[in-house]
């Protein structure tokens, strides 16, 4: 259960506090967060979780579920494979016909985009307690988008928080998660 509280802790300090997201405090407050823990051992079984997720949430009005973190911390602890895995991800979402109604959205310990240094300042945009995979109705983020004045300008400045924090303040608030939870 630990797990699921760092993540909500992730989410209000990180994602919401430092205003990593600017969509993500409505359903936060309204509490129409799923979260999963899925503690499977296999990329096989999280699939299979997987699935039945992106089945459940779009079947669930969004009053009652607006969105889905499935937590994962047994499974794709390496960056690569969890890298790969979102391929295998992504073609669920094909095979289901859910391409352009449920998105996927990727927080992994070590995350690193494909430009950055492995310690650059912007990895930790998306960087989480544990690997999980997000599942975003599109409906929703679209609206979000529509109401936001520049959602391009967002990467940017997130970027320029983070370095305005800088590196030791960042890993800091993340190791102060897990002492107090």
């Amino acid at each position: 259960m630990h797990y699921i509280v760092e993540t909500q802790a992730w989410i209000k300090s990180f994602v919401i506090g430092l205003n990593l997201c600017p969509f993500a405090k409505h359903p936060f407050q309204q509490d129409s967060i799923r979260y999963v823990l899925c503690e499977v051992q296999t990329q096989e079984a999280l699939l299979q979780k997987l699935y039945e997720e992106l089945l459940l949430l779009q079947k669930t009005p969004h009053s009652e579920t607006e969105t889905t973190v499935l937590i994962h911390p047994n499974v794709l602890q390496d960056f690569n494979d969890y890298n790969e895995f979102l391929a295998i991800a992504e073609a669920l979402l094909e095979d289901l016909e859910l391409e352009g109604i449920i998105q996927i959205a990727s927080f992994h310990p070590d995350y690193q985009f494909a430009d950055a240094a492995t310690d650059a300042v912007e990895n930790y945009t998306n960087r989480a307690p544990y690997p999980m995979l997000h599942l975003l109705r599109e409906a929703s983020v679209t609206q979000a988008i529509e109401h936001y004045p520049d959602v391009d300008s967002i990467p940017e400045q997130n970027i320029a928080n983070l370095r305005r924090l800088g590196i030791s303040t960042i890993k800091s608030r993340l190791n102060e998660l897990k002492r107090t939870h």
